[in-house]
């Protein structure tokens, strides 16, 4: 039995006047038919703006059709009167969880729907109860929801859609603001829900190996479904899902670059293990001939940009609620690194970058820009921020002005700058982002990964020697990631400035940066090049962190006795060392 049934639907969003006349219409939705089963666990993926959001909130009401018919468990969602049963049958999850949360205490936040629904009360304490052990939270049932991780808020809030006793689970990434911790955590509880309690799952997602845990891959572009299948034979044509801005398991882009050089391999391999055992069959337990590296360099000469000397930093300091988001940091960058940090949710990082230009001021410690205590006597903290420029996480909600051209400006008028600098720099600063055709658009009229752009376009206008990014690509699909993560490092490149990006992405911090820095647990873990950062998988794993597929992939082959290195990051390079082993 098919619990959702979409029959021809096409939605428009509709811009109306005062009045309620009709200004613009613009199509998300068109001519989709779509049927989910009862039990499934469906994972739709799609670039940014293809419309899987849209769809996905027709799924419980929440938007109906223009035209066509969407049915849950039978009722007609246009059905006003029925928008409790609907709402009952299919519960919503949302990307942020401090969207959904509520209440002061968890328990009470679990709660809040069965309340509003009428339920009695010793049947709330029971569904309450038992949706926290569920997600693994009860421990935490008395807890503030702010006291509590990404990966624990977001099961809290899963532990509220499950306490209505939904049939179906819509989640609207779900993962997207967590750390890699955080989301194993969520796809734990979600394949937990589908497994063992039959929930039918729903899940929209940019991460393509949580698409590939799924039992059903829907790929959406244009407003339409263009592909529907299994997660193997979805993932299988690499080209096709490339050419609509999506990316594969890195383990499948590996088995179609070998493919591509004749190697007899299944295109159809998603998961490293059985990756891993392929890899093995091929290469008959021969090692590769892991070429000497060259010696690094002791000494690097170029000035220190940014230090931390003994860093400690302590919010809400004498209250009960005292803690140390930092402690006793020590730390060089120099000019023209390009530093990744990583860390669990909670671990400090954040909260250090921002020690970098003064938004924050240490506890203890000191922190020396360009040998500079920044917040020594005779420092103007607001010249720091024009050295030091800071792109936050979302950084699109900082746009405010009526044009593009006037939101990049912004900055450079307040360095006091003349009309024609400002007017050089924000189309050098257009340019480094490739959005000079966008300089006379509305900043609110473009793509998020446009928007954000536009907002790291704003700072780099500012000319600054260091550039720090918390987290650029968030919320991004694979084109867009590229695009703005490619951009900056060929800003990095051509002008060779300092910068320093905050990732949950390992591939990416293996991809974009020389140096990684890793924060645990409010300390400093580790700071060195990737190559000796990710050889310490082992270390990682224990402290919530994760490494790029294909290195565990080669892990697991050097354990079944093919050994390709422990230096295996990238696909590249994977399929440089085991193609000699295959032939």
């Amino acid at each position: 039995m098919n619990i959702i049934e979409v029959e021809n639907v096409s939605f428009d969003y509709i811009s109306r006047d005062e009045d309620g006349k009709e200004i613009s219409r613009s199509p998300v939705l068109k001519d989709i038919s779509l049927s989910v089963p009862e039990g499934q666990f469906l994972a739709i993926l799609g670039h940014n703006g293809c419309g899987k959001s849209t769809l996905a909130k027709h799924f419980n009401a929440i938007l109906t059709p223009t035209a066509g018919k969407v049915t849950v468990a039978g009722i007609d969602t246009s059905d006003e009167e029925r928008l409790f049963d609907i709402r009952q049958t299919v519960g919503m999850v949302f990307q942020n969880p401090d969207n959904q949360l509520v209440a002061t205490i968890v328990e009470e936040d679990v709660a809040f729907a069965p309340e509003n629904m009428g339920v009695p009360q010793p049947e709330i304490r029971r569904r309450v109860d038992e949706a926290l052990k569920q997600v693994d939270m009860y421990e935490y049932r008395e807890h503030a929801p702010h006291q509590l991780s990404g990966g624990q808020k977001q099961r809290v809030a899963i532990a509220g859609v499950i306490a209505m006793q939904p049939k179906c689970i819509v989640m609207d990434e779900p993962t997207a603001m967590l750390d890699p911790k955080g989301r194993r955590e969520v796809m734990k509880t979600i394949r937990m829900l589908n497994k063992e309690k039959g929930i039918t799952v729903v899940l929209i997602t940019h991460y393509m190996d949580e698409a590939a845990q799924a039992d059903r891959v829907v790929i959406m572009d244009g407003g339409k479904i263009i592909m529907d299948n299994a997660p193997k034979k979805i993932f299988s044509r690499v080209k096709e899902l490339r050419a609509v801005g999506l990316d594969v398991p890195q383990v499948t882009e590996l088995c179609d670059m070998l493919i591509e050089k004749g190697v007899d391999i299944s295109p159809e391999i998603i998961h490293e293990q059985e990756c891993a055992e392929a890899l093995f069959m091929l290469t008959n337990g021969r090692s590769a001939v892991i070429p000497p590296k060259p010696e690094e360099s002791v000494e690097d000469n170029r000035p220190v940009v940014l230090t931390a000397d003994k860093v400690t930093y302590k919010y809400s300091v004498g209250t009960p609620f005292e803690k140390t988001a930092v402690d006793s940091v020590d730390l060089d960058i120099r000019e023209g690194e390009f530093v990744g940090i990583i860390g669990h949710t909670g671990s400090g990082k954040s909260t250090l970058i921002q020690h970098f230009n003064g938004l924050v001021k240490p506890t203890s410690g000191r922190v020396l820009v360009d040998g500079a205590d920044i917040w020594g006597r005779g420092v103007n903290i607001r010249d720091i921020r024009f050295k030091v420029g800071l792109v936050f996480q979302y950084s699109e909600h900082q746009l405010f002005e009526e044009t593009v051209a006037k939101d990049i400006a912004y900055g450079p008028k307040n360095m006091g700058l003349t009309e024609e600098e400002i007017k050089q720099r924000v189309v050098s600063a257009a340019e480094s982002m490739d959005i000079v055709k966008l300089l006379n658009k509305s900043p609110f009229e473009l793509s998020g990964g446009q928007q954000r752009r536009v907002a790291l376009a704003g700072v780099l206008a500012m000319d600054p020697e260091v550039l720090i990014l918390d987290e650029p690509a968030a919320g991004l699909d694979p084109k867009g990631r590229d695009k703005i993560l490619g951009q900056i490092k060929q800003y990095h490149e051509k002008y060779g400035k300092t910068i320093l990006l905050v990732s949950h992405s390992m591939e990416d911090i293996v991809k974009y940066a020389g140096k990684v820095l890793v924060m645990n647990k409010s300390r400093l873990f580790c700071y060195d090049t990737v190559d000796r950062v990710f050889a310490r998988t082992e270390e990682l794993a224990k402290i919530g962190l994760d490494v790029p597929q294909v290195t565990r992939m080669s892990h697991i082959l050097k354990s079944l006795g093919t050994d390709i290195g422990n230096d295996i990051y990238t696909t590249e390079r994977a399929a440089e060392r085991l193609l000699p082993l295959i032939r």
